[in-house]
């Protein structure tokens, strides 16, 4: 399996929050849901999307109809008809929606199956999947986006938005599942389409594994992750001195090797608690992922993801 494939494989959406939203300018919604990953699809109209989070890269963005955008949380955006239109309300955890003064008391409401905002068939509509919990997006995917992304239709179309916008209304049984497979299908397209741009900037491990020193040690830590692997194993392999590997691997990937194969035995080990067999038992997981016991798994785990295993799977 190739990095990138290995990337894609992770969204598992749960009964995602998926809704056509209409609106009338001027409008304007603060985000604040802290959920991890949303995609925008515009529908009709325009809107900006203005991040709130750090960095250079959380800069506003014009989107136009056919237009994709992907924003990461859980920092705060604000989708609007311009960027000097102050917010008329916010949404926050679970998508509660809280009108930001008494003038837009009861501005946004239900208006039909999955069809919310100010008016059924206004001029500007969005339809909006968002995936509600974390542990739906592998955090190797997520740390490999910038807070927002978007795809003009200029330079990629996507052939599931007919699709996306006929079964967003529909009311049949076991419909919030087709929803959930088809919001995994779009992010993965759409991610797939990004990650081909010229201006998409992957992530510095995925960089490292072009170089001659870094890339065989970064390969045999992900093709076995079982291995009791040291930095002095993986510098013979590549044909290196130990502190040659360990200075070059923490310059390109931005930690030590054996920081980093932590991360990943621990990513895999999530993936598998979310994913896998319900009854693949933790110690047979931290078995397969290179701990040697269920304890030392539990240890390291909630170290970073703050909760045990178990309570990661429930």
């Amino acid at each position: 399996m190739d990095v990138f494939a290995g990337l894609l494989e992770g969204p598992r959406a749960r009964g995602a929050f998926m809704i056509r939203a209409c609106f009338e300018p001027p409008w304007s919604l603060r985000i604040a849901d802290e959920a991890p990953l949303t995609v925008m699809i515009m529908d009709e109209g325009e809107a900006w999307i203005l991040p709130e989070g750090p960095g250079g890269d959380a800069v506003p963005r014009h989107i136009r109809p056919g237009d994709i955008a992907i924003a990461r949380g859980p920092d705060p955006y604000v989708c609007c008809d311009d960027p000097a239109t102050a917010p008329r309300a916010e949404i926050g955890p679970g998508q509660a929606c809280r009108p930001l003064g008494p003038a837009h008391v009861g501005r946004y409401r239900d208006l039909g199956v999955r069809e919310w905002g100010e008016a059924r068939g206004a001029p500007v509509r969005m339809l909006i999947g968002t995936y509600q919990m974390r542990g739906e997006i592998t955090a190797r995917l997520l740390d490999a986006l910038p807070p927002l992304l978007v795809l003009p239709t200029e330079v990629w179309r996507c052939p599931l938005t007919p699709l996306v916008a006929d079964e967003i209304g529909r009311d049949e049984p076991g419909q919030e599942v087709v929803l959930d497979r088809l919001l995994d299908l779009l992010l993965i397209a759409s991610l797939r389409a990004w990650f081909a741009r010229p201006e998409a900037v992957a992530p510095a491990w995925y960089r490292a594994l072009g170089d001659p020193v870094v890339g065989p040690a970064l390969r045999l830590i992900q093709d076995d992750p079982a291995h009791p692997w040291s930095v002095t194993e993986l510098a013979e392999k590549a044909g290196v001195s130990r502190a040659g590997l360990a200075r070059r691997f923490t310059e390109l990937v931005g930690e030590p090797p054996m920081t980093y194969l932590t991360g990943w035995r621990l990513a895999l080990a999530a993936d598998a608690l979310r994913d896998g067999d319900k009854e693949l038992t933790v110690a047979a997981i931290a078995r397969r992922v290179g701990y040697g016991s269920a304890f030392a798994l539990s240890s390291a785990f909630k170290r970073v993801y703050g909760v045990s295993p178990q309570e990661y799977r429930s």
